[in-house]
């Protein structure tokens, strides 16, 4: 059997007991590492469940896949997600292959930030699609994903971010000798994904248009969303800009039409209160 296991967002103990019983009783366990990140490190999943595991970056995952579904048939093999099992489509491939080898799997599922967002105060289903804000470079710096936001503001809809994650990654260079040399890691911040929003909204106007989303949309911070220093600051784009939540994970939320009970949720993470007196910018209902 395979099992797919998410870990949840906090720390060790997050795992459902569920989760925890399949962990124990697998012969591999592996650990997801690179869709997300887990404030406790591996040393300490390991000592909590008793079990050794085995990390398993993007390379493993999606060029190496039959080695974690190898004996599957015959064994447990556990995969860990931190989060649930599908926030990632990654997962879903994985999933799909054991099928085809014939292997039975089993998913046990856990909060991810998909719905834990909810900690904030805006209701999950007030939510439009989401998107993923990734680092620009000199060269490239998209812009696609500010249209779906756009879209989903003029539906009254609020948009969840999900900031770009850079692990195992390699320079240009060094990818093109084929050198197996690995950048430090970095996490996008909501300050980050602030100004290149920012940016994107001087580029529109620049273009001659009014974007749905300015520098006085109301947006909502979260870091280390399920851990004990969860940090939430609400504002505008433009105070997001110079809002410091310390450590990752960090998540950006763009709202769309708020309820009154939503805005005084916000209320009370508010950076500074003025920006919700005057609600001229604001469309509430």
């Amino acid at each position: 059997m395979l099992y797919l296991v998410g870990l949840g967002l906090g720390d060790a103990k997050d795992i459902t007991v569920k989760g925890l019983e399949a962990v124990r009783r697998c012969r591999r366990v592996y650990l997801e590492a690179y869709t997300s990140l887990l404030t406790a490190g591996k040393e300490a999943l390991e000592e909590f469940y008793g079990k050794e595991l085995i990390l398993a970056d993007r390379e493993m995952v999606e060029q190496e896949a039959d080695s974690i579904l190898k004996e599957a048939d015959v064994c447990d093999v556990a995969f860990l997600v931190v989060g649930d099992p599908f926030g990632a489509t990654t997962h879903s491939d994985l999933v799909l292959r054991a099928v085809k080898l014939g292997i039975p799997y089993k998913v046990i599922h856990n909060a991810s930030i998909m719905n834990a967002v909810g900690c904030c105060g805006l209701q999950l289903y007030n939510f439009g699609e989401t998107v993923s804000i990734v680092f620009w470079t000199d060269t490239w710096k998209p812009e696609s994903f500010f249209d779906k936001m756009e879209k989903n503001r003029q539906n009254g809809m609020h948009t969840l971010c999900l900031l770009d994650i850079k692990v195992k990654e390699q320079s240009l260079e060094n990818l093109m000798k084929g050198r197996k040399i690995y950048e430090p890691p970095r996490y996008m911040s909501v300050n980050q994904a602030a100004e290149q929003l920012l940016a994107i909204v001087q580029n529109r106007r620049l273009q001659g248009e009014e974007p749905a989303i300015t520098e006085n949309t109301i947006c909502v911070g979260l870091a280390r969303v399920g851990a004990a220093d969860q940090k939430i600051a609400s504002g505008t784009l433009y105070q997001m800009s110079t809002v410091e939540l310390g450590a990752p994970l960090h998540s950006l939320i763009v709202t769309g039409t708020m309820h009154p009970l939503e805005l005084e949720m916000l209320k009370l993470f508010s950076v500074d209160s003025s920006s919700f007196e005057n609600n001229a910018f604001q469309r509430t209902t």
